[in-house]
C-alpha cells in the first residue's frame, strides 16, 4: 500500500512539474513585428504623444510590449551612442559622431520622420504684445536684442533650447535675456506669474494639456509667429496651428523622427513601421500635430438598385 501510495505521489509531482514548464512555455511571447518586447528612448516634449501611439498599438497587438525610458536629449542620447538602447524618439537627425557605435559593427539605423511638431512661444494673457517675429526671438538668443524680451525655456539639455541655439546660429547663450528652468510645467507657470518673460514650449505638450500645469493654461497664449522676409511665413503672422504645422508657414517648426537601430525583424520595427502606417498617422493628425503623410480616404459608394 505505501509502494501505490509514493508511487501516486511521484507521479503527482511529475504531472505538476510537466504542468508548471507547459504554462511557462505557452506564457512566453515570442519576438515579432507584433509580439514580444522593446524599449524606445523619447525625448520628453513627445512623451504624452507617444502613450496615445502606444496604447493603441497595444489594443491592435495584445503581445506586444512597449517600453519608454524618457528624459532630454543630454539623457537619452548617450544611451542610444552607446548601443544600450537601439530606438529613439527625436526631434532631429542623428550627427555622423552619434552613429559611430553602429558603423563599427556594420549595424544599419534606419531613420523616418513619423510627425511634424513646432515651438509655441507663450506669453502672460494680459501682455498687450500678441506677435513677434523670428529675427526678435533670435536677437534675445544674441544677446543684441534693445526690446526688453526675454525667453524662458524648459532646461539647459533640451531639444527645445538646441534648436534656438542651432537656428540662431550661436556657440553659447547670452548673460542676459535667455533663462532655462526645469521642465515644461515649470516654464507654463513662470510665464503665468510673470508677465514679462516669453516662453518656449513643444506644441505637442500644449496640445495634451499639460494635467500638472492646467490651472495655468488659461492665463497664458500663444504669439503668432512671422518669419524672415526671405522664408516660408515671412509674409505675415501665423499661429501655431495644425494647419501652419502642416503647410509649412509656421516659422519654429521641427521633425519629430523614429530611429531604429535594432537590426532585428522584431518588434522595434514593427512598430516603427506602424508609426507610419495610416492608422498611426491618423492618431498624429488626431493630436492635433502634422503628420508625416495624409492619406486620402477611399470612400465606397453604394447604389440602390431596388426601385
Amino acid at each position: 500500500m505505501r509502494k501505490i501510495w509514493s508511487l501516486a505521489l511521484v507521479l503527482m509531482f511529475a504531472f505538476a512539474c510537466f504542468s508548471c514548464r507547459r504554462k511557462t512555455d505557452k506564457d512566453k511571447v515570442s519576438e515579432t513585428r507584433t509580439s514580444g518586447n522593446t524599449t524606445i528612448l523619447v525625448d520628453e516634449t513627445y512623451a504624452r504623444i507617444l502613450d496615445d501611439q502606444i496604447e493603441v498599438f497595444k489594443s491592435d497587438y495584445p503581445d506586444a510590449t512597449v517600453n519608454v525610458v524618457v528624459g532630454n536629449e543630454n539623457e537619452i542620447l548617450p544611451k542610444f551612442r552607446e548601443g544600450k538602447t537601439k530606438m529613439l524618439i527625436l526631434s532631429r537627425m542623428l550627427k555622423p559622431a552619434e552613429e559611430s557605435f553602429y558603423k563599427r559593427k556594420n549595424s544599419p539605423i534606419y531613420t523616418d520622420r513619423f510627425a511634424i511638431d513646432g515651438l509655441a512661444l507663450i506669453v502672460n494673457k494680459s501682455v498687450s504684445d500678441s506677435t513677434i517675429t523670428v529675427e526678435e526671438a533670435y536677437k534675445v538668443m544674441r544677446g543684441t536684442s534693445t526690446t526688453g524680451k526675454k525667453l524662458v525655456f524648459d532646461n539647459a539639455y533640451s531639444s527645445t533650447i538646441r534648436y534656438f541655439i542651432d537656428s540662431a546660429g550661436i556657440k553659447s547663450l547670452p548673460e542676459k535675456g535667455v533663462y532655462t528652468l526645469k521642465t515644461t510645467d515649470d516654464v507654463i507657470k513662470y510665464v503665468a506669474e510673470h508677465k514679462d518673460y516669453i516662453g518656449v514650449i513643444g506644441v505637442s505638450w500644449l496640445l495634451k494639456n499639460v494635467k500638472g500645469a492646467s490651472p495655468y493654461l488659461s492665463t497664458i497664449k500663444t504669439l503668432a509667429v512671422k518669419n524672415l522676409p526671405d522664408k516660408k511665413g515671412g509674409d505675415a503672422y501665423y499661429q501655431p496651428t495644425q494647419d501652419n504645422l502642416i503647410n509649412g508657414k509656421y516659422p519654429f517648426l521641427r521633425n519629430v523622427y523614429v530611429i531604429n537601430a535594432e537590426g532585428t525583424n522584431g518588434l522595434g520595427t514593427g512598430f516603427a513601421n506602424w508609426l507610419l502606417s495610416q492608422r498611426g498617422q491618423l492618431i498624429v493628425l488626431k493630436s492635433g500635430l502634422g503628420p508625416h503623410k495624409i492619406t486620402d480616404r477611399e470612400l465606397n459608394f453604394r447604389t440602390n438598385d431596388k426601385k
